[in-house]
């Protein structure tokens, strides 16, 4: 659970400040990725520039000259509600979820799972 969690935070990040996914973010350029390795070569929505990990690595100019330090600070600038509410709301979420699934789910599929013989809880 705790790893989902910080995934999904984790996206969210990624999608706020550099307007793409964790997935195309980190393999931009790669066979993991069909994003291209520098965002500013995408379509996409003009108030959040895209921007990948080989740019920020490289500290190359993206569009109109800009460098990725002025584009983070754009995209934070207009996703900074989203953000907060991914960062903050995501890990409560998922905290209440667990407590309210722990009686009828959670706790039956964990003693199933050690029935089992597997060292692992849900």
């Amino acid at each position: 659970m705790n790893t989902a969690v910080s995934l999904a935070v984790a996206n969210s990040v990624s999608q706020n400040l550099a307007g793409l996914n964790l997935r195309d973010f980190l393999f931009a350029g790669t066979t993991f990725s069909d994003k291209l390795s520098s965002g500013w070569e995408q379509t996409g929505d003009p108030h959040n520039r895209q921007i990948t990990l080989m740019e920020v690595l490289q500290g190359s100019q993206i569009r109109h000259g800009d460098s990725i330090g002025k584009a983070l600070s754009t995209n934070l600038k207009n996703n900074a509600v989203p953000l907060a509410f991914a960062v903050i709301g995501i890990p409560v979420i998922a905290k209440v979820a667990t407590k309210v699934l722990r009686k009828p789910i959670l706790t039956p599929m964990n003693r199933m799972i050690k029935m089992t013989g597997l060292d692992v809880k849900v």
